[in-house]
């Protein structure tokens, strides 16, 4: 074995032993300072192998013309979870078992971090991870502007999962029975869920702001942009992007 290698996978191995001990020592927050130490790890050790990286622009700043959306009748239309998990497999990224494999992905850039952006905001995560492939962060920054044009400027919704790993997924199905069994499309990093109870940072019961959730998910999904599921058990709608 290669001096190099050896160093890499002896590095790796300190590094992920100080993970655990963060992630169930500590507060989830600190996983993300964790995270910044990976993946600027494996931008050096990709940047030293001398594989170029395309710089990955994410369109954020386009206004979105209410009057562009379909007029909203009767509810959101139920998509199966089968179409969810086919667009995931196909659009997304191979499945991503661990998160190894997820900062992997972040320092090549084919997974893009979302925090907060107009008429959205991510919610802390502590089975998932604020990162989506580009087209997916840009769908949602798509979204959270037609929100924003209906329910009014600084109203937003809130993110409550996004990309999960396999072993993410194991673990919260041994937590919640009604996690999803085999592969999850939240593993290929298009999926995530927005809450219908928590608008503005508030968690309520607010009959319009949902209206007004309703009528953009159900244009984004007559337009063939996304699938969508309503989730009761969990207050949200699993969104995937197509």
């Amino acid at each position: 074995m290669k001096k190099s290698t050896l160093l890499f996978v002896s590095t790796f191995c300190v590094l992920f032993s100080i993970y655990l001990v963060v992630v169930v020592s500590l507060q989830p927050d600190l996983k993300y300072i964790l995270m910044d130490v990976y993946t600027e790890f494996f931008q050096k050790e990709i940047q030293n192998e001398g594989i170029a990286q395309e710089p990955v622009s994410v369109e954020t700043d386009r206004s979105f013309d209410p009057t562009a959306l379909v007029s909203y009748s009767g509810r959101l239309k139920k998509d199966t979870y089968e179409e969810h998990l086919s667009a995931a497999e196909l659009k997304g990224l191979k499945l991503i078992q661990n998160d190894y494999e997820l900062y992997l992905r972040v320092s090549e850039k084919s997974l893009v971090e979302a925090y907060s952006g107009k008429g959205y905001k991510v919610d802390s995560l502590t089975h998932s991870y604020p990162y989506f492939t580009p087209e997916t962060k840009t769908v949602l920054e798509e979204l959270g502007r037609a929100y924003e044009s209906l329910a009014g400027e600084g109203n937003f919704f809130t993110v409550s999962s996004a990309t999960r790993t396999e072993e993410q997924q194991k673990a919260l199905k041994r937590r919640n029975r009604n996690a999803t069994d085999g592969n999850s499309s939240h593993s290929f990093g298009v999926s995530f869920d927005i809450s219908y109870i928590r608008f503005n940072g508030i968690r309520d019961w607010d009959v319009k702001a949902q209206k007004n959730l309703e009528t953009v998910l159900n244009h984004f999904q007559q337009t063939g942009k996304i699938y969508v599921i309503k989730e009761r058990r969990q207050s949200c709608y699993h969104v995937t992007v197509r």
